[in-house]
């Protein structure tokens, strides 16, 4: 006999949409088998009808012609000749009479019995079974949705504790009757063909005693296809039988071995997180926005395929496509009075999708594959081996090496129970450390035990404080301690205006700034510290470049969170391999106590590749470098046209001195000449103001020479 078809048992708990679809194929069998079984009940009745009536006719038949000899017929000279050929006629008839009574009694027992049987007992069964099943899903689902509301704010232990055991007596009991539900159709295949072949075979077999009692030949012309008949009739009952055994085996491990899996928060010391998977599927919760500001939430499977991201109702036959995850970013957040909620952004930053898992563990495990997916790591011939290989070497990335341990140990002070998120490793980094990094000393490049920053918090200077409040009087500012005005009139001034998403993932304060391998240490520490101390959520900005400076701007109140001086970056560089990442080292004069400069890392992951912005940065600081160079040249003309604008004043201060000093030079030769008789004979005599102004020439003249 050919193979059966057969539901997954080991799958019921999931509850998948495959599996229901399945499900729907087998109950669409079980309907057209009791449709066509229906029928050929039918059918097989009339023939059992039939031969009853066949053996009551016949009967009837013999009765009548034993009857013949009490009829009197006017016209019946040979009545007694006809009589006595009736008789040996009735004679026959009424032990074929006896043959047909024979044949309906074993029709009854070997072609009816069977197929009532398998129609009132066996599809009955699972006409029952389905009702169960539907009205276990019905609770499992009312009691899913209560638990899927509980609140996170305003949470009642009593009521929790009630619904998760609902949940876990719902989910119980949906799993028995799924797993009872699907044995039952598999057997279904099976008692199909017994129900198909039982009757038949009887029929045959009791035809052939029938046609027995009148050829032998009928009985051996049969004979060779009703043993096979039988034959096949008897190993597809071992079969039967042999299987339901190990279904019922089957359900027994199940129900031993998926009791924790009914509760819907599993412990995670029991059922440890998995991270390295490529492929997901299950139930989630997905957000729908229905207003400016209301949303709903909706139940549906989803699942991964290859990069993409599917859901599938329950009921659809295939499932459709939420978004496209290779290079996307995913990070857990709270939303609104939901717990276990994800959310994951596409790669251009145009779509997102906030989701629910049921569990802390389904959500991380979510989280972590596609984290893995948006890495690109399905391609590969054995995805999940590579998958735990790097997640092994972000372990691996928080382990100092022997050397710089034991020298770290022998020079430091004991750190322990501090938890600070220092001195980790990146996924994303191995393998791309340059021989210039691996022969420096990690101290030369980070500070030891520095802390790592994973949220944005502005760092407030008293320069930066003194010059906001100077600038803040007379200006409207916002709740969030930002100027209205000052991103415009920045924006106004600034020649370069370049606008990138991007999402801030750390920073930490560094020590050397020559080489850009203290960026790609700070990216191996920042991120291996984020796969550690399970960090996801990352916070998403629009990175703006200009001339001036680089701005860190909130995307829906359009804030500005950081404000990071164009002239105080000293470097900056994208990761070698994964160029979605890239940093800059920002250093800031007398940050200290001591009145030493502070220098800080800063990791980003953007949508776009990250040498574009370095590139961007770059530019900005090569326009800054000639404005600035221009602004000095100007400032140096201006100041070579006031020296001699100078000098043309002292020369003209010169001349007009010059000129007053021969003035007087001529009054006071006029005033040292003799006096000279008037045509008239009058003398002409100096009064005494004329004889002061001499002498007064004579005292200016003398300092002038002085002075000259």
């Amino acid at each position: 006999m050919p193979g059966i078809d057969k539901l997954p048992i080991e799958e019921t708990l999931e509850d998948s949409p495959q599996t229901r679809s399945l499900l729907g194929v087998f109950e669409e069998d079980a309907a057209a088998i009791s449709s066509y079984f229906s029928q050929l009940f039918k059918a097989m009745q009339r023939i059992y009808d039939a031969q009853n009536e066949l053996s009551a006719a016949t009967h009837l038949t013999s009765k009548l012609l034993k009857d013949y000899e009490k009829q009197r017929f006017p016209l019946g000279g040979d009545d007694e000749v006809m009589s006595s050929t009736l008789q040996q006629f009735a004679k026959v008839i009424d032990e074929l009479s006896s043959c047909h009574a024979v044949l309906s009694t074993q029709l009854a027992d070997a072609m009816m019995f069977p197929i009532t049987q398998f129609q009132e007992r066996d599809l009955r069964e699972i006409l029952i079974l389905k009702e169960v099943f539907q009205l276990a899903s019905d609770d499992h689902d009312a009691a899913v949705h209560r638990y899927s509301r509980l609140s996170k704010r305003k949470e009642n232990e009593k009521v929790k504790n009630e619904v998760m055991e609902d949940v876990y007596t719902s989910r119980k009991k949906q799993h028995e009757t799924t797993m009872h539900y699907f044995a039952s159709l598999n057997m279904l295949q099976y008692k199909k063909k017994i129900a198909l072949l039982e009757p038949l075979l009887g029929y045959m077999q009791a035809q052939i005693s029938f046609f027995k009692l009148g050829s032998e030949n009928l009985t051996q012309q049969w004979e060779d296809f009703l043993t096979n008949i039988g034959t096949s009739v008897q190993n597809v009952r071992r079969e039967m039988d042999s299987d339901a055994e190990a279904m019922e085996q089957t359900i027994q491990d199940l129900k031993e071995v998926s009791d924790p899996l009914y509760m819907p928060d599993p412990d995670p010391n029991r059922i440890p997180v998995n991270r390295n998977l490529t492929r997901k599927a299950g139930y989630l919760n997905t957000r729908n926005k229905t207003g400016l500001v209301s949303s709903s939430w909706e139940r549906q499977y989803f699942f991964t395929q290859g990069g993409n991201l599917m859901s599938q109702s329950r009921g659809a036959v295939a499932g459709g496509l939420v978004m496209d995850i290779d290079n996307c970013s995913v990070m857990a957040v709270d939303c609104e009075d939901r717990r276990f909620c994800f959310q994951i952004t596409a790669f251009d930053g145009k779509k997102a999708a906030v989701l629910q898992a049921d569990s802390r563990k389904d959500c991380e495990e979510w989280i972590a594959t596609i984290n893995n997916i948006s890495k690109r790591i399905y391609l590969s011939e054995n995805p999940e081996e590579i998958a735990a290989r790097v997640n092994q070497s972000a372990l691996e990335a928080v382990t100092p090496s022997p050397s710089f341990q034991q020298r770290h140990e022998s020079f430091r002070p004991n750190t322990q129970g501090k938890v600070k998120a220092s001195r980790s490793g990146s996924q994303c980094s191995v393998g791309s450390e340059s021989p210039a990094l691996s022969s420096l000393s990690l101290d030369s490049l980070v500070a030891p035990d520095t802390p790592i920053q994973f949220d944005i918090i502005s760092p407030v200077s008293e320069e930066h404080t003194s010059q906001t409040k100077s600038s803040a009087q007379g200006r409207r500012t916002n709740p969030f301690g930002e100027s209205g005005g000052s991103q415009s009139e920045e924006s106004e001034d600034s020649i370069l205006h370049q606008l990138f998403i991007v999402r801030f993932l750390g920073s930490m304060e560094v020590k050397a700034t020559e080489s850009s391998d203290v960026i790609y240490e700070t990216m191996r520490q920042i991120l291996a510290a984020r796969a550690i101390h399970n960090i996801f959520r990352m916070t998403e900005s629009h990175l703006l470049v200009t001339c001036e400076c680089l701005k860190l701007i909130d995307p829906q109140t359009q804030v500005t969170r950081l404000r990071f001086p164009l002239s105080s970056v000293v470097l900056c560089a994208s990761h070698q391999e994964n160029k979605r990442l890239f940093g800059f080292v920002l250093q800031t004069a007398g940050g200290r106590a001591d009145g030493q400069p502070v220098t800080v890392c800063y990791i980003f992951e953007s949508n776009n590749d990250g040498e574009k912005i370095c590139d961007s940065i770059g530019l900005a600081k090569q326009i800054a470098l000639h404005s600035e160079m221009d602004r000095k040249a100007s400032q140096k003309q201006r100041e070579l046209d006031k020296a001699k604008e100078k000098q043309q004043e002292e020369l003209h201060k010169q001349k007009q001195i010059e000129k007053d000093l021969e003035e007087q030079s001529r009054l006071i030769a006029a005033s040292s000449r003799p006096n000279q008789p008037a045509a008239d004979g009058q003398f002409l005599v100096l009064s005494n103001s004329q004889s002061e102004d001499s002498d007064v020439g004579e005292e200016g003249l003398k300092k002038g020479e002085s002075e000259a």
